[in-house]
């Protein structure tokens, strides 16, 4: 069971990084970008080997996930503080959210032709880039985060939330500095960081993750933690 457990942790630390992120960009306008990158590309990642293919591989996830990681930690040690709330109440909006995504099987080939649409996307606006071998990106290989981060990619993700995600009567409330809020690319890096956190909480499920078990958060999470931690 502590491989399953790992998995389990591994997609809990994205649904948690992208939800510290949001909170982050709400509240100081800017965020790690390794972080990003690493919340970002994961919507790519289709088709992974491994569970840690989606966020980089087995040996960088201690850093490509160290915010999601790192914000595990202090939930499992009771450290309170107002971002911690609000990442939370983000995190769960996602869990809940993938849900009711779950039930709609034509939203979600809606999201999986766009997010196709949006892969090539991010080759045109790197032309530096090699061109991707049949499957590489859904195998994990060749792992540049970097690609999917253009603004016109992000833009492309934040339009995609809002014609899908953001249509369901449960609405995610960000809360933060309006001076942040109201700019035009925080707000698409939020948007596109919430997909990212119902992606990761789609993961969740599909390695075994059940509702209940946030209800034994600190059982289930700490032996995972110091596994994955230790590997860096």
């Amino acid at each position: 069971m502590s491989r399953q457990h790992d998995e389990q942790v591994i997609a809990l630390a994205g649904v948690f990084q992208a939800a510290n992120l949001v909170s982050q960009i709400a509240r100081r306008g800017m965020v790690p970008q390794n972080s990003f990158e690493t919340s970002i590309a994961s919507l790519f990642i289709t088709n992974p080997d491994l569970t840690e293919d989606i966020f980089g591989g087995v040996r960088d996830i201690p850093f490509n996930l160290s915010v999601g990681l790192r914000s595990l930690q202090e939930l499992c040690d009771k450290q309170k503080s107002e971002q911690n709330a609000d990442m939370m109440r983000y995190a769960l909006s996602a869990i809940h959210l993938e849900r009711k995504l779950n039930d709609r099987p034509d939203m979600l080939q809606t999201i999986g032709q766009r997010l196709e649409g949006l892969q090539t996307k991010a080759r045109y606006f790197n032309p530096d880039l090699s061109e991707p071998s049949e499957n590489e990106l859904d195998q994990g290989a060749s792992f540049n985060p970097s690609q999917y981060t253009h603004s016109n990619v992000i833009a492309g993700l934040a339009s995609l939330y809002q014609d899908t995600l953001s249509t369901f009567s449960f609405r995610v409330q960000v809360g933060g500095d309006p001076r942040h809020l109201q700019n035009p690319d925080n707000a698409a890096k939020i948007r596109a960081l919430l997909l990212a956190s119902v992606r990761a909480a789609m993961l969740w499920r599909q390695v075994g993750g059940k509702r209940w078990h946030l209800f034994f958060f600190k059982s289930r999470v700490r032996p995972s933690l110091k596994r994955i931690m230790a590997k860096h």
